[in-house]
């Protein structure tokens, strides 16, 4: 997060708006611009815990994580719109629910990313306007007219997979069912299992719940950076009535101890942008984590490079089953040559 992205370059064309003005940042936010710009005081909500790691080293307290808002005391919000629509949706509303009628709002997003919808869903609330085209993003500009009402409970989702319930949020993964890479994970899961098993980038929690359903003697953590996903895997383990640690954590950064198998449908997206850190961060820290024997499980499109990086860390890797787009692949920590 040490470059600006294109949306904050394009922020900081307007910066001379904002010296005088009580900030909120939020959305899906990458860098560190609200610590660099000169405000009266600049806030930011992040719902991305390795994002709010880097921020509240420069923001201290006035960096928050996670799943609603809370921020007070400011009269101007700069939205940083993220992919996925109805988490801008979430969000938003939050958010605008927050300021007083009045403050400005700014939404500035990559084309590409479908900020244009932006117009019609602030709609009622905030007549928006294009003010600056730039770095193939757009940044729009609006007053705040009305406050929307805003209850998290109205976001709340869920879907019935088999005899289990899974509870959804927006911006979580497999909020919708469960996608055709997990159930191909599951799928070279046997039942019965045992021991400590991590499931990280945990989402819904979906995994972690059909691994105890058919094998009660786990013990699982979960963990996600994104705080919907912790609140929907805590939700989906409560509605199963089955146990599990669930936590934020950027990837190990938090993570204690260490695991008889580690299982993922790791991201190789951050926001708008393809970035295969995470992946990589997960599957070289993997031998640290693991038991002697144990196993690091892990499904991904057939074209990432994920090969080499196995073999370079646990010396070789199988592939248990693939289809025409994703891949299970599995590698065992060997036991520590003899003295």
């Amino acid at each position: 997060m040490s470059a600006f992205t294109p949306a904050s370059e394009v922020i900081l064309r307007h910066s001379d708006e904002f010296t005088e003005r009580r900030m909120l940042f939020a959305g899906d936010l990458q860098d560190d611009l609200p610590a660099q710009l000169d405000t009266a005081l600049s806030r930011v909500h992040t719902q991305q815990y390795h994002h709010w790691q880097i921020l509240s080293r420069a923001l201290g307290k006035n960096a928050y994580y996670g799943l609603v808002s809370t921020a007070a005391d400011c009269n101007t919000l700069v939205y940083y719109w993220p992919k996925n629509k109805p988490e801008a949706q979430f969000q938003l509303q939050n958010l605008l629910a927050l300021l007083p009628v009045g403050s400005d709002v700014f939404v500035i997003g990559e084309n590409r990313s479908g900020v244009r919808s932006a117009e019609q869903m602030l709609e009622g609330w905030c007549t928006l306007k294009k003010i600056d085209s730039a770095r193939r993003c757009g940044l729009y500009h609006g007053q705040l007219e009305k406050q929307p009402a805003f209850d998290v409970d109205t976001f709340w989702d869920e879907y019935p997979l088999g005899d289990l319930t899974v509870k959804t949020l927006p911006g979580v993964f497999s909020r919708d069912g469960l996608d055709i890479g997990s159930q191909l994970l599951l799928s070279t899961l046997k039942p019965h299992m045992k021991g400590k098993i991590l499931d990280m980038g945990c989402g819904t929690g979906v995994l972690s719940a059909m691994i105890a359903s058919f094998s009660p003697k786990v013990r699982l953590t979960l963990t996600d950076v994104n705080a919907a996903a912790i609140e929907a895997s805590k939700a989906t383990l409560a509605a199963n009535q089955l146990e599990g640690e669930v936590f934020a954590s950027n990837v190990y950064s938090d993570i204690p101890g260490s695991f008889d198998i580690i299982i993922s449908n790791p991201p190789f997206h951050d926001g708008v942008q393809t970035s295969l850190d995470a992946a990589q961060t997960l599957i070289c820290g993997a031998i640290t984590h693991l038991n002697t024997g144990g196993e690091l499980r892990i499904v991904a499109n057939s074209f990432l490079p994920y090969p080499q990086m196995l073999d370079e860390t646990f010396g070789s890797h199988e592939v248990l089953l693939q289809n025409g787009r994703f891949k299970v692949y599995r590698a065992v920590k060997g036991h520590p040559p003899k003295k």
